[in-house]
């Protein structure tokens, strides 16, 4: 019935900061960016190694949502790489703060987490 994930829409307090953070930190590619002046929102595609696409959004005070330790809902975006430890590092050096470096207790793989600039918790996991 599914084929696949088509997109993830993240709601951004700070477009220019959330921006900045997905493209210059994490290194997403802008596929479109709209302003859309009747809702006073931007919304810019992104695209994630070519296979997903992130839809970041902007709106005027959004709500603010709980997300730890364990609100309902959306936990948490994991992203699979090759090597955590260098991933972390390079997050690290671009001035993302990550947390310490865990193995899964059920796969033996190493994952760590950080946040965007609005606390959603994001995941890097070992391929």
């Amino acid at each position: 019935m599914f084929n696949r994930i088509h997109h993830i829409a993240i709601i951004c307090t700070n477009y220019e900061v959330s921006k900045d953070f997905y493209v210059n930190k994490l290194g997403f590619e802008i596929l479109a960016e709209v302003y859309r002046a009747e809702r006073k929102s931007y919304k810019l595609d992104l695209a994630v190694n070519g296979l997903y696409q992130i839809e970041l959004f902007s709106f005027e005070n959004p709500v603010s949502r709980p997300s730890r330790p364990e609100a309902a809902g959306l936990r948490h975006l994991a992203f699979e790489v090759d090597d955590v430890r260098k991933v972390s590092d390079l997050l690290k050096s671009k001035g993302v703060e990550t947390e310490a470096i865990r193995i899964d207790e059920f796969t033996g793989k190493q994952f760590t987490f950080f946040t965007d600039p609005d606390g959603l918790p994001l995941e890097i996991y070992e391929r």
